[in-house]
């Protein structure tokens, strides 16, 4: 169960709002990062919410990938959106490709400010005998 967790809280995005408010948009976007990064999409699903008193609702686009999973959640009226990338690294290392992908996503969003973190889940365990 090795594998490579990241995730990156963005503030102050600069891309324009279609990214923060249209799911299928940023669900279409994700769905090609995430085979321009070299990883498989097996499932999706995309969800906008409703408006509230505080401004427009935000979209959640979760990607089932046969390496793990993607999910995307934004807050248009903060300009704000959350990436959560994990790849297992069973039968070979998917690290590179996670860090392309979300760095491609950073990269959609334009944020002012970006909080990265990395996880590495999971020991390599050796087999006794």
């Amino acid at each position: 169960m090795q594998g490579m967790h990241l995730t990156a809280d963005l503030h102050d995005c600069q891309c324009t709002a279609h990214w923060l408010l249209d799911a299928e948009a940023l669900g279409a976007a994700c769905v090609e990062a995430v085979e321009a990064a070299g990883l498989q999409c097996v499932a999706r699903l995309f969800h906008t919410f409703p408006a509230t008193e505080h401004g427009p609702g935000g979209v959640t686009a979760t990607l089932l990938l046969a390496e793990s999973h993607l999910c995307l959640h934004t807050w248009p009226e903060q300009r704000a959106v959350t990436l959560d990338v994990y790849v297992c690294n069973f039968g070979g290392d998917h690290s590179t490709k996670a860090h392309a992908l979300l760095n491609a996503l950073v990269t959609l969003m334009a944020p002012r400010h970006v909080e990265r973190h990395a996880l590495q889940r999971g020991e390599v365990m050796a087999l006794s005998s």
